[in-house]
């Protein structure tokens, strides 16, 4: 009987790797996509001429913004994501500080994901190719 149990657990242990391991490889080739989409948009738009601006980032509680030392093009109306030169996507939040207040803020680029706002609160969500396609789109107009 004991064997029958230990078995049993076994399989589910098992289990639940394959899962996890079939998530962990559908996130790689979701973030994969996502990556090859934000270097061709940054790509496209400096083909195109489209004028990268000086990028802030707002803290979490959306009460400051912070001076930082990127250019690139925002992907959202909000400008809180964007797409660096080097074409690295960014998240435009950070932790309210005095050190960025007086130096500017150091956003680290971010794993890009194939759907912006995808689990959000409000519930607007948008696929990522869509962004930008309709930032490229809108050309220096944006805003």
């Amino acid at each position: 009987m004991a064997d029958e149990g230990l078995g049993w657990q076994e399989r589910q242990r098992r289990a639940v790797r394959a899962h996890a391991d079939a998530e962990a490889r559908q996130r790689a080739a979701e973030q994969a996509e996502a990556t090859a989409l934000v270097a061709s948009f940054a790509a496209e738009a400096a083909r195109r001429g489209l004028r990268p601006t000086r990028l802030t980032a707002r803290s979490y509680d959306g009460q400051a913004r912070y001076r930082t030392r990127l250019t690139g093009w925002y992907v959202d109306r909000a400008c809180t994501r964007a797409v660096d030169r080097a074409g690295r996507f960014h998240l435009l939040t950070v932790p309210a500080s005095l050190r960025s207040r007086l130096l500017g803020a150091d956003p680290q680029p971010d794993p890009p994901p194939l759907v912006l706002g995808r689990g959000g609160r409000d519930g607007e969500s948008m696929p990522l190719r869509d962004a930008l396609r309709r930032r490229l789109e809108a050309g220096d107009d944006w805003g």
